[in-house]
């Protein structure tokens, strides 16, 4: 249980605050994250690593020379947004390129990318490479599906070493693609992890049984089994590790990792090690390097996980190649390095907007700000009842991700609307700071949509009845495009698509705008209810499918939940003559 905290919701940032105060000699806090505190002395490729916070020493511990420049640091189990993304690769960058590195979560991919897009728009080349080695979370023949765990601390090792030898981004992100379709992962919980503030685990498992094939965001196993021996539980993790070996010609020689989620004694990992590493040997591979540790935690989760990475000649150099960071050493490190200069200081913020509008859309805003705030204040109450659906078979932070969104997005908002922005620009301002502060894959997505809305209404009129249905249409095409899910994936989808749908038809049949707005409101938390029957196709969850039957999508029913609120002030519009019924 997590038990050091002020207020829960500034956990990671000030997790984050201290991390870099305490390891001041190595890192620096930037915007979004952190990165070296010196920077090379001449440009190399810039490795930047990310993800949720509660995986410690990943992201932030692996900072350094022969390791990592920089890692985006996001909330607990969420991803971080494209703007922390963006701000730490400027600071890392020092003129030969970056590549950003995480696991295969569609949150961090939707980011990652829209950061990369940015970069590489301002001439800085920029790639990525994903970590896809859970051998639980999808078959082979789905590989591309797969979610990175443990396996990430090994990709992220050959490409540190590999940029700090001085090769260039193309090579670099070559062997961490090579590094990753060689490694595989499975990993086994005992208990489940609990959140600061937060009275209950994300699961509980039966005294006596573990959960087979763990996420690390507090997902459960894959399914429950009897808690074995340690020699049973060697065996079983060795035997389904080896049944994936890969097809490509090795040496012969693995590099393992034997890691701890967060509350399972070195002692414990010793002891599964004792079977771990002879089943292995007689299988006629020798280790290289092996580490027997907490390298990819999951707060206070306690389980363990075994990754194997077939090397060849290239990666062994890289695997075994020195490092220096906060939370891991190897060999003897001398990179040459800058000292800090004043190149390193802080982005600055951006200028506020110059608004171009009209009253009558200052006006409207005043409207939109009113259904920011009726946003904002139902997620706050509703956080635990949408953290707890999204536990079942995700990991437990939809509620939170939420509130920290609708949050963001009033602060946002208030602040456009007190310097004279319209609707539109309102909207925007508002959807981006839900997705910068939000995270993850829902922040994302509820960010470019809310911007999307706030596209098609404009700055300089009242919407009429159409508008207002071809706003919401923009909204959902947005995060159809971003998202790629449809009806019947057991998404937010499914209550958004039904409600655009029925408000574009019963406005073209003249309805009145408040009264069209409930209606369809209805039709998407009837929808939102009816997920409960779905297995998910996209997300989190999916590696979970069967544990999520009979419980609703949280991602569709805060969508319902949101749109029903807010429908009296969105609507609150001027009705032509001829809608009038």
């Amino acid at each position: 249980m997590t038990r050091i905290f002020n207020d829960p919701a500034d956990f990671a940032d000030e997790a984050l605050a201290g991390f870099c105060d305490a390891h001041s000699d190595l890192v620096r806090q930037v915007e979004g994250g952190a990165v070296r505190r010196n920077r090379p002395a001449t440009p190399k490729v810039a490795v930047i690593t990310g993800g949720g916070s509660g995986h410690y020493p990943a992201f932030a511990g692996i900072i350094g020379p022969g390791f990592a420049d920089g890692a985006v640091v996001g909330n607990i189990f969420t991803s971080p947004s494209a703007q922390q993304a963006y701000s730490v690769a400027k600071a890392a960058n020092s003129g030969a390129g970056v590549v950003f590195t995480y696991g295969n979560y569609a949150g961090d991919v939707m980011n990652f990318g829209m950061a990369s897009e940015r970069l590489n728009a301002e001439g800085i080349a920029t790639q990525n490479v994903l970590v896809t080695d859970d051998i639980a979370s999808a078959s082979l023949e789905e590989i591309e599906k797969r979610r990175g765990i443990a396996g990430d601390f090994v990709v992220f090792k050959v490409m540190g070493a590999a940029a700090e030898a001085g090769l260039d981004l193309d090579s670099v992100v070559r062997l961490g693609r090579k590094a990753n379709e060689l490694t595989r992962t499975i990993g086994t919980a005992f208990s489940g992890c609990t959140f600061p503030g937060a009275e209950q685990p994300l699961f509980r498992l039966p005294e006596g049984q573990m959960g087979l094939g763990l996420g690390i965001h507090g997902e459960p196993g894959l399914f429950d089994t009897e808690l074995p021996s340690a020699v049973e539980l060697g065996r079983e993790l060795v035997r389904r590790v080896l049944a994936e070996t890969p097809s490509a010609p090795t040496s012969g020689r693995l590099a393992v990792i034997l890691n701890g989620l967060g509350s399972t004694k070195h002692e414990e990992l010793f002891v599964l090690w004792r079977t771990v590493a002879p089943l292995l040997r007689e299988a006629g591979y020798t280790l290289v390097m092996p580490e027997v540790g907490e390298l990819v935690t999951s707060l206070d989760m306690a389980g363990a996980s075994l990754t194997l990475t077939w090397l060849d000649d290239e990666l062994e150099q890289y695997w075994t190649a020195p490092a220096l960071t906060p939370a891991y050493r190897r060999g003897a490190v001398g990179f040459e390095v800058a000292t800090a200069g004043a190149d390193e200081a802080e982005l600055d913020a951006t200028a506020a907007a110059d608004y171009s509008s009209t009253e009558a859309s200052r006006d409207y805003a005043r409207q939109c700000l009113k259904a920011l705030d009726t946003t904002a204040a139902l997620l706050r109450v509703s956080e635990a009842m949408l953290g707890d659906m999204d536990a079942i078979a995700g990991d437990g932070d939809h509620g939170r991700g939420m509130v920290r969104g609708s949050a963001a997005a009033l602060h946002a908002a208030a602040a456009a609307s007190d310097r004279g922005a319209g609707a539109g620009s309102l909207l925007a301002a508002a959807g981006d700071a839900w997705a910068d502060k939000a995270g993850g894959t829902s922040g994302v997505l509820w960010g470019a949509g809310l911007r999307a809305f706030g596209e098609r209404l404009g700055d300089t009129e009242t919407p009429t009845p159409a508008v207002l249905a071809e706003s919401v249409r923009a909204f959902a095409d947005r995060i159809a495009n971003l998202g790629k899910a449809e009806i019947g994936d057991k998404t937010m989808m499914d209550a958004l698509l039904p409600f655009a749908s029925s408000l574009e038809d019963r406005v073209a049949a003249g309805t009145q705008a408040e009264q069209a707005w409930a209606a369809a409101a209805a039709d998407a938390t009837g929808a939102a209810a009816s997920t409960a029957g779905l297995r998910p196709l996209k997300g989190r969850a999916r590696p979970l499918a069967e544990k999520s039957i009979g419980t609703p999508d949280p991602g569709a029913t805060s969508l319902a939940m949101v749109f029903a609120a807010v429908g009296p002030h969105f609507t609150a519009i001027p009705v032509p003559a001829a809608a009038t019924n």
